[in-house]
């Protein structure tokens, strides 16, 4: 990983050695305000990253805010590196996002278990259609897991049993092993269900009936 410097002349100590490679922060400056549009452009949603992309690499070679942003961005790059280096609380962050990201992809490839997860449609309508379907699906399960964890907390807590905030808080909406993709499918709904109510919480006996 490459280490970048503002100041040629700095002593940085032990990261001297790593950290040889030189910012130009020029171009930064003078497109100040271009790049502070184009964040806030980004953050309002105005425009995508994919399309903020394609528009800075639209010419064989990147223009002026393209470079300006891609100084930006080594700066950050090696804030980055320097606080996982040097902060645990950071570290443990950022595995905690890439573990709730694994999670979802996890969730995505169970649900899509045909094709492992791949798309297999040769044209782009195929693929959209394909990658819709993924994303409604999931996001129901997400949703029906989030309802069933607040009942079954609830449940427990009118039962008098004790249920700790911080052991909540590692509670993820995105498992599946509860899951079962294969087989019939049955696309009736439960009179109970279709009135508003939910599924009577199952005790573990029952779930361990099932499994």
């Amino acid at each position: 990983m490459r280490f970048w410097r503002a100041d040629t002349d700095a002593d940085y100590g032990p990261m001297n050695a790593f950290s040889r490679h030189h910012l130009k922060l020029d171009q930064p400056e003078k497109y100040w305000e271009d790049c502070l549009r184009t964040a806030g452009s980004l953050k309002m949603g105005t425009i995508g990253a994919t399309e903020l992309i394609r528009s800075l690499l639209h010419q064989k070679r990147p223009s002026s805010l393209g470079k300006a942003i891609a100084e930006l961005g080594k700066a950050v790059k090696t804030i980055h590196a320097l606080r996982t280096l040097t902060d645990k609380h950071y570290r443990r962050l950022i595995l905690t996002q890439l573990n709730r990201g694994e999670s979802r992809h996890a969730l995505a490839r169970t649900i899509c278990y045909g094709n492992s997860g791949e798309l297999r449609q040769p044209y782009r309508e195929g693929q959209e259609d394909q990658l819709g379907a993924l994303g409604l699906v999931t996001n129901i399960v997400v949703l029906w897991n989030t309802l069933y964890l607040e009942a079954t907390i609830n449940y427990l807590r009118d039962q008098g049993i004790a249920v700790r905030d911080e052991d909540i808080a590692r509670l993820s909406p995105v498992i599946h092993d509860h899951l079962h993709v294969m087989g019939r499918y049955r696309f009736t709904v439960d009179p109970k269900v279709e009135a508003g109510q939910m599924r009577p919480i199952r005790e573990r006996d029952e779930m361990d009936e099932l499994f």
